[in-house]
């Protein structure tokens, strides 16, 4: 059976936009990767974006990591070792620009894409955490 294209889904493993939150109440996401508007309202994103985790197994479940701009911009580092296979060539070519290290670390991408909260920085929400926490509606 082939899926009706409001049926249809994406699976990934991690995915990275900004949250806005404005001082007047509504937040933005800001996603480079998608054909929603941009900026896209909060509560449009969430609705559109991802719809309800009701028909997901629970352990398939979305979380999100939320981090301050300014905890990942001093902490995020990668050496770009996962854009790479397993014998070391690139899969795509890398971008012109040096990579991103801090003092502490050359590599810690794993721990900003964990969703185990007692791992990285920032906190791990469930989508109605999420939701709650960042719509303008509540």
């Amino acid at each position: 059976m082939e899926l009706e294209p409001r049926e249809a889904f994406m699976l990934m493993d991690y995915h990275v936009v900004l949250l806005h939150v404005s001082s007047g109440g509504q937040s933005f996401i800001y996603d480079l990767d998608t054909v929603l508007p941009f900026p896209c309202p909060f509560d449009t994103y969430v609705e559109e974006a991802f719809k309800s985790d009701d028909d997901i197994h629970p352990q398939f479940r979305r979380k999100f990591r939320v981090i301050r701009a300014d905890s990942y911009l001093k902490n995020f580092a990668s050496d770009r070792s996962h854009m790479k296979d397993s014998s070391g060539n690139w899969r795509e070519p890398p971008p012109p620009y040096p990579c991103i290290e801090t003092g502490d670390s050359k590599m810690n991408l794993n721990d900003f894409i964990s969703m185990d909260p007692e791992v990285g920085w920032g906190a791990v929400y469930t989508l109605s955490e999420f939701v709650h926490r960042f719509s303008s509606n509540y």
